[in-house]
């Protein structure tokens, strides 16, 4: 299974320090009203909504936001919350294709907005299934490369279900399989391994790179449907070589 790309990694930083950081907000928060609803406010009776609302605080969300995302999920508030979960699949410029996780309360605006961002931005909505293969679900684990080895982290995840363990830049990313992500996150904690996010994600088994052109394209695709309120996650397969993203830089 291969690693994500260097320019995965640097998007990820990216979007933890920059504006998109209400929007990883809302992603949790959206998170913790599905998980209250299936199964109800009580942390200690419903797994789900406990892991919901770790997460969120471990990405630092106010607490006051977990409280009322808990009651307005539960019903509490008198709000009815009622997402759906839509995937979409993305064709984009030079053999790149793109998975885009949905989570809303209307479907119709949704597909709406999806199909705006990708067509005014030099992609295709692709058939259910034409883009889908190219892609597994994942457990990612990310984690800070300074003071930490390739091999403490080895130690640490091995017997916890890890597959594998990639140098991103200057980031380790562990994957596994996603029912296993809980314990790999689990021996990372009881190692003393800090971490940055545990998540199931899309990944690419194989890359296509991109040249300045084609990335220019590219990013401009995905930041449109980033943006969107309803999009959850974006997954690509794409890799944008180390030159290209100096020129990015430059540009």
């Amino acid at each position: 299974m291969s690693g994500h790309s260097k320019w995965a990694t640097t998007k990820h930083k990216k979007a933890a320090l920059d504006a998109k950081r209400a929007k990883a907000f809302a992603k949790y928060i959206k998170g913790i009203e599905v998980a209250a609803r299936v199964g109800g406010a009580d942390l200690s009776g419903n797994p789900a909504l406990d892991l919901a609302v770790t997460k969120a605080k471990k990405q630092s969300v106010p607490n006051d936001n977990i409280e009322r995302a808990i009651k307005r999920g539960a019903g509490l508030t008198g709000e009815v919350i009622d997402y759906t979960e839509i995937m979409y699949e993305v064709r984009g410029p030079n053999g790149s294709a793109l998975m885009v996780e949905c989570l809303t309360d209307n479907k119709n605006r949704a597909a709406s907005e999806v199909r705006v961002a990708v067509t005014r931005n030099g992609g295709t909505i692709a058939d259910p299934g034409s883009v889908a293969y190219l892609f597994a679900r994942t457990g990612v684990v990310r984690l800070p490369a300074e003071g930490n080895t390739e091999d403490d982290i080895l130690m640490a995840v091995l017997d916890a279900g890890a597959e594998e363990v990639v140098q991103s830049g200057d980031s380790f990313e562990v994957l596994c399989d996603p029912s296993d992500l809980q314990a790999v996150a689990a021996a990372l904690d009881e190692a003393g391994i800090h971490y940055d996010t545990d998540e199931a994600e899309f990944v690419a088994s194989m890359k296509v790179e991109l040249d300045l052109d084609g990335a220019k394209k590219f990013i401009r695709l995905e930041e449109a449907l980033e943006e969107l309120d309803d999009v959850q996650s974006v997954y690509s397969n794409v890799e944008i070589p180390a030159e290209v993203i100096e020129q990015l830089d430059e540009d």
